[in-house]
């Protein structure tokens, strides 16, 4: 098997400029495709804000920079993919996007081995196996926001997935990104989200019912708990149709009803207050 240099990435929103800044500051070679120019532009500018506020802090010099902007191209076609070692699919968490997306670059890689891997927090990886046609070589690779920061990765094998594949990506994860993997089964949430998105969904009922503020609900589980940041809060940050889509996939499979998404969470994406990303969630973000 061949080692991983030229990797793929589709989508640049908050993961997927996360996960490219990773690989190109590991000294990879990476491709981001996006759905339209002004997509893509905006890629770009959130990387290059990322770097530079690494720079600011001293974190990163300058001339460092530069050279991993250097390493990253920004396009909007699938087929600039081709040549790939390994593509990572960060689409919005959308089954039938990432089916087509995954049947479409089934077709598109030339390497015999490369390695198609999904970032998604709830999909199942055998579907994407299967549409893709090359089921041995799929498998998920999640990582957490922020990318550049967050040191844990989870790896998701399917049933149909190459113990070779598991091993490269997990060489990979370990070795290249310097990253700490740990190894979940493919159902839906693996292991952070299923033991999260539950609590998050309490604490979102427990507004819903009018307990308490949003405020004093996060401050409770800060102050009473050592959380770093309230579950309301940390919704607002992952994106409240993150949430729901997540919490719907997980229900949907284990009909489980602390898992489904409350009247409330679908009320508030459905008028397009996502949290943090639209500036308004259950807190508001000034400067969107």
């Amino acid at each position: 098997m061949g080692s991983i240099e030229k990797v793929g990435v589709i989508g640049g929103g908050l993961m997927g400029s996360g996960i490219t800044e990773v690989a190109a500051r590991a000294g990879l070679d990476v491709v981001v495709i996006e759905i339209s120019d002004d997509a893509a532009k905006a890629a770009a500018e959130r990387v290059e804000g990322s770097l530079r506020k690494a720079e600011s802090r001293g974190k990163i010099e300058s001339a460092e920079v530069t050279a991993i902007l250097e390493r990253i191209s920004f396009e909007t076609d699938l087929e600039t993919l081709a040549d790939r070692d390994l593509v990572v699919e960060a689409a919005s968490e959308d089954e039938q996007t990432k089916l087509e997306l995954f049947r479409r670059l089934g077709r598109t890689l030339t390497k015999d081995d490369a390695i198609l891997a999904s970032n998604t927090s709830s999909i199942p990886i055998v579907k994407l196996g299967a549409v893709s046609g090359r089921a041995h070589h799929v498998m998920g690779v999640h990582f957490f926001n922020p990318a550049p920061v967050m040191q844990l990765v989870e790896l998701i094998p399917s049933l149909t997935t190459s113990p070779e594949t598991l091993d490269r990506m997990r060489g990979w994860v370990t070795d290249d990104l310097g990253k700490k993997p740990i190894d979940a089964t493919d159902r839906a949430g693996f292991v952070v989200n299923s033991l999260l998105v539950p609590y998050l969904l309490s604490a979102i009922r427990m507004y819903e019912a009018g307990y308490a503020s949003a405020a004093d609900i996060d401050r409770g589980m800060v102050l009473g708990c050592g959380h770093p940041m309230g579950p309301l809060a940390l919704s607002d940050l992952i994106g409240l149709d993150t949430i729901k889509a997540i919490g719907k996939s997980m229900y949907d499979e284990f009909k489980e009803p602390l898992y489904s998404p409350p009247p409330l969470l679908d009320r508030m994406v459905d008028a397009g207050l996502l949290g943090k990303k639209s500036g308004q969630g259950f807190y508001g973000y000034e400067g969107k």
